[in-house]
């Protein structure tokens, strides 16, 4: 057809009121410049026979992506039931009133459909778009009906590797066809066109093609045999990808290969014999080195280097470690060496790796080495035979006792050298050392108590040193064993409790005794009653309960007191040790309970006890504090009539005064404790005082019939015996002969609460009473005459 590529359609509508209806799309070739395009008329009636309408499918409208000369008309639609401009058409969906909105439009007159955007295919493949044709006012002249929009692809797109840099991995000496890694790539554009049709290829890889890539998946596998690690460690390839099956764009990547190592290299020596020198009598030291070399990945197990002694030391005095820096063996000395009895060594040595060797590598050169180890002669210190050495010895030995002989050796016999020894530890100093000899003696008698024994066990260290210069010196420990010896015999522990009466009653007298020997000289003790008083075992009996307790029990009725039984005892020492000891025991009648009752356990109180002696002493003592509790009783009661009869004589002209000093706050009245201010008077007749404040001294001017006075008599209990109170006591104050004549100046701190006297000032309280007239206190009789004379005079 001369319109081609129009295509033409004849469409038969089935409703009686249409007629057939010719539709003409226009398709618009991405290549040709001129487009043409007729009408196409969505809804023609027909003119003829109604015939039944049938569902037409109209093709979809193809527009090619990035279509740069816009606006271009795609396709006009018409009606034919209205006469021409009176149809108003429109369309609605995707790309016009949806997102993206604008890419297409309709002229409302003619129909035509137009694109506004350049179109995207891989952001939008194709649109459905919905077309109306209605009248000028407004009403539906036809049904809608769908236009599809197909956005044709163009190679838009370059094909781009998933990642930079691909990595792989693969062993060295690997054979043709190995997997070493894979690269992936993708291409935005159609994949069901060429445009996506990718192809994978090598652009370099170096002068030498191991490598190969399959152009279809990417992966890239070796090509031939050749991979040397040691050649050749990485290998870097440059891909490329290419769409249009490998015509059209392109786009590259790096791929890095790397060889991993494996043992394929033998380690070797650096030459075949090396020599070097060692001191005698010197252990863990290091000799030399011996020098390997491995072509294999240095730090791997292919490369790190172990080393055999084949030959040359069956005493096992060398070994050789490898140093994990440098991969070489380092031979070093873990036994002395000793000079006298060999002078040099010869060691063949063997080196390999790790891990296990290819059965392809080829075989070290210089896998074997010998060394030569030459012994130096040095001077050596002396050796003990023994070390450490132990001896024994008995507890109290006397100075002077050999305990052992601590003996050294010169290692060097070719040297002619004298030993010497010393004591270098002796914290007791128990000890002394012949210097030429070694002999160890006491030297002063051992003290089993003391701090510096453990466990019974003294530790003393000993010195070895020969006369070369320098001189080498050799440390021994010597270890004594203080051996217990059986010297006290066991004694018995005071028993508690009374035996009963009756031998029915009661669980009878625990007996117990210690040992100041040590183990095995002390317990098992054996108790028994004394064999030299054989009538003690009429009436008592022992047995044993445990190694160191026993049981007392009568064996008939006994009476009621206190009984001095002699018992043997005897520990388990060799040899034995016994000593006859007295038991004094009480018995006593018991009730059902098999207690003694209580009026028996308060008369034979104490009754028990080791001795009679102890018991005398006990009694000795009671008594002596009971006379002395008679006699202090006696004096006071006699001091005390003393003081009441002083009490009872008359007023005297002479007048004293007494000051009172209250270490306590609220003494009050009835603290008459005084001090003695005859000092302030006669300080050269001043009578010494004593300590003892039971009687104080009597003033020289004292009448002879004049007696001490008698004790504080009780405060009053009314007010009305107030001023009798007072009085007597001014009274008993003025008859005191043991006090110097004058008044009492009384120091309250604290006065105390419900006196009742009243409230005082003290005399030291005047310095603010100027003002005060004193002048009553002469009609107070004369003990406050004095009083008014020493304050009435100043106011």
């Amino acid at each position: 057809s001369p319109l081609s590529p129009l295509l033409s359609l004849s469409l038969l509508s089935l409703s009686p009121l249409s007629l057939s209806l010719s539709v003409s799309l226009s398709l618009p070739p991405t290549p040709t410049p001129q487009f043409f395009f007729l009408p196409l008329y969505l809804w023609r009636h027909p003119t003829g026979l109604n015939r039944v309408r049938r569902a037409w499918v109209i093709p979809p409208i193809s527009v090619s992506e990035n279509h740069k000369r816009i606006p271009y008309t795609l396709v006009q639609i018409k009606s034919d039931k209205q006469q021409l401009g009176g149809v108003i058409y429109s369309i609605k969906g995707p790309g016009v009133d949806e997102e993206p909105f604008g890419v297409f439009s309709i002229d409302k007159f003619t129909g035509k459909v137009f694109l506004n955007a350049m179109l995207d295919r891989e952001k939008n493949d194709h649109f459905r778009v919905r077309a109306f044709a209605l009248d000028l006012g407004g009403s539906t002249l036809e049904d809608p009906t769908d236009l599809e929009i197909v956005v044709v692809d163009q190679n838009d797109n370059r094909p781009v590797f998933q990642q930079e840099v691909f990595t792989g991995h693969v062993l060295e000496g690997a054979i043709p066809g190995t997997y070493v890694t894979k690269a992936e790539a993708t291409d935005a554009d159609d994949p069901d066109t060429d445009n996506a049709a990718l192809r994978y290829s090598i652009l370099d890889q170096g002068e030498t093609e191991h490598f190969s890539i399959d152009e279809l998946t990417g992966e890239i596998r070796t090509v031939q045999v050749g991979l040397d690690r040691e050649v050749v460690g990485v290998y870097n390839l440059t891909l490329q990808v290419a769409d249009m099956s490998g015509d059209g764009l392109a786009n590259t990547a790096t791929a890095i290969i790397y060889v991993d190592d494996i043992n394929d290299n033998a380690p070797e020596f650096t030459r075949e014999e090396f020599s070097m020198r060692a001191d005698e009598a010197v252990g863990g030291i290091d000799v030399g080195r011996l020098e390997v070399q491995d072509k294999d990945l240095p730090g791997s197990p292919n490369w790190v280097a172990k080393f055999t002694i084949l030959e040359g030391d069956p005493g096992g005095q060398f070994a050789i470690h490898t140093d994990p820096k440098t991969n070489d063996g380092i031979l070093s000395v873990v036994k002395p060496l000793d000079h006298e009895s060999r002078e040099q060594y010869q060691l063949r040595v063997a080196v390999q790796n790790e891990a296990p060797l290819q059965a392809t590598a080829p075989k070290a050169a210089r896998g074997i080495a010998t060394v030569t180890v030459a012994v130096q002669d040095v001077n050596e210190p002396p050796v003990f035979h023994t070390n450490p050495l132990r001896a024994s010895m008995a507890e109290g030995a006397a100075p002077g006792t050999d305990v052992t002989t601590f003996f050294a050796r010169d290692p060097d016999t070719q040297q002619h050298q004298r030993i010497s020894y010393f004591k270098d530890y002796d914290p007791e100093d128990w000890l002394q050392v012949d210097r030429a000899t070694g002999r160890i003696q006491t030297k002063r008698a051992i003290n089993p108590a003391s701090s510096f024994l453990k466990d019974g066990w003294y530790r003393a260290i000993i010195l070895a040193s020969d006369d070369a210069s320098p001189a080498r010196t050799a440390t021994g420990t010597l270890s004594i064993e203080i051996l217990e010896v059986n010297d006290h015999a066991p004694l018995l522990a005071i028993p508690t409790g009374t035996l009963c009466s009756d031998p029915g009653q009661g669980s009878g007298l625990i007996l117990s005794a210690t040992d100041e020997d040590l183990p095995p000289h002390g317990a098992p003790f054996h108790f028994q009653l004394s064999p030299s008083s054989p009538e003690l075992a009429r009436n008592w009996s022992i047995s044993q309960l445990n190694v160191t307790h026993a049981r007392l029990r009568l064996r008939t009725e006994a009476h009621e007191g206190l009984y001095s039984l002699a018992l043997l005892l005897q520990d388990s020492g060799q040899p034995p040790q016994q000593l006859e000891q007295l038991l004094n025991v009480t018995v006593c009648r018991c009730g059902e309970a098999g207690v003694c009752t209580p009026g028996a356990a308060a008369l034979l109180a104490g009754g028990a006890g080791i001795s009679l002696v102890a018991l005398v002493i006990v009694l000795a003592s009671v008594i002596l504090l009971l006379l002395l509790i008679l006699l202090v009783a006696i004096f006071e009661r006699f001091r005390q009539r003393v003081r009441e009869k002083g009490l009872l004589d008359g007023l005297q002209d002479d007048v004293r005064d007494n000051i009172l000093n209250y270490d306590e706050q609220g003494g009050g009245e009835e603290d008459q404790d005084a001090y003695d201010i005859n000092q302030l008077r006669h300080p050269a007749e001043l009578v010494p005082q004593t300590s003892f404040r039971g009687r104080q001294p009597l003033r020289k001017d004292t009448p002879y019939h004049r007696a001490p006075p008698q004790s504080s008599r009780a405060l009053p209990t009314s007010p009305s015996d107030i001023a009798d109170f007072i009085s007597d006591g001014l009274e008993a104050a003025d008859n005191d002969p043991s006090v110097p004549p004058y008044d009492t100046a009384l120091i309250y701190d604290y006065e105390g609460e419900g006196s009742l006297a009243g409230t005082l000032s003290s005399i030291l309280s005047s310095l603010g009473d100027e003002d005060q007239d004193y002048d009553y206190l002469r009609d107070w009789g004369p003990r406050f005459t004095r009083l008014a004379d020493m304050y009435g005079g100043h106011t």
